[in-house]
């Protein structure tokens, strides 16, 4: 299965020091661990601490890029010039900017202030949906295939396709379908999911086998079971 490229900002400092070779080194955290996006068109979503760590132990090539364009490259972590580490902040970077246009124009920019976000480019390779106490559905990515780290201007639009793709896929649907149900039914079909086997009464099939992979149908006839159950007192 062929993972797609997604890309999240966060608006963490972005800090620049001078350094004895090249345009300097610049400093920002990529992603930031356990805390809540902004809506992405239908959900939240949030980093696990561990996301990153099968891409960094794999020694996975990263670029820096600025604004992830490739005619504006600022370093490698083949080449060195890309440091990635984990804290309990989230994903940090630090790259040696290069003594090129691509470069000394980042410099010039990042000791003016005018660079104030962070970006990082990925493949999703496993997450898990729920809902937050607010009863919206939310992401957690929990592992990464890491493609680039990028200082950027703004926090532009973020394609999220790939994210509700995820989403329709843990609930067998549609991704248009997902996008047009209530907020509030994709919130108790996930609820659903959630619960153990033996809570669900998964309806049999006509041979009389249990369904491996319900459909979408057969979720929202487990939500009314469950929601239709008489509470034991």
């Amino acid at each position: 299965m062929v993972h797609e490229i997604e890309k999240r900002n966060t608006a963490q400092p972005v800090e620049f020091r001078a350094s004895d070779t090249g345009a300097g080194v610049l400093t920002g955290y990529a992603a930031v661990f356990n805390r809540y996006s902004q809506n992405l068109g239908g959900f939240v979503e949030q980093v696990a601490p561990g996301a990153f760590n099968k891409s960094l132990g794999d020694a996975t090539p990263v670029i820096a890029r600025y604004n992830h364009n490739d005619d504006f490259l600022l370093g490698t972590t083949e080449a060195g010039t890309l440091t990635l580490t984990v804290d309990g902040t989230g994903l940090r970077y630090d790259v040696e900017l290069p003594d090129t246009t691509a470069g000394r124009d980042v410099a010039a920019l990042a000791k003016r202030g005018d660079l104030r976000y962070s970006s990082f480019a990925f493949r999703a390779l496993d997450d898990d949906w729920g809902v937050t106490d607010q009863g919206f559905p939310f992401r957690t990515l929990l592992n990464v295939q890491l493609v680039d780290v990028a200082p950027v201007n703004t926090p532009a639009y973020m394609d999220t396709t790939a994210g509700m793709r995820s989403l329709a896929e843990r609930l067998h649907m549609e991704v248009d379908e997902v996008r047009i149900t209530p907020v509030e039914e994709i919130r108790s079909l996930l609820s659903v999911e959630k619960l153990p086997p033996e809570s669900r009464a998964e309806p049999e099939s006509k041979d009389g086998q249990s369904e491996t992979h319900p459909t979408i149908a057969m979720l929202r006839r487990r939500l009314d079971m469950v929601q239709s159950a008489p509470v034991s007192r």
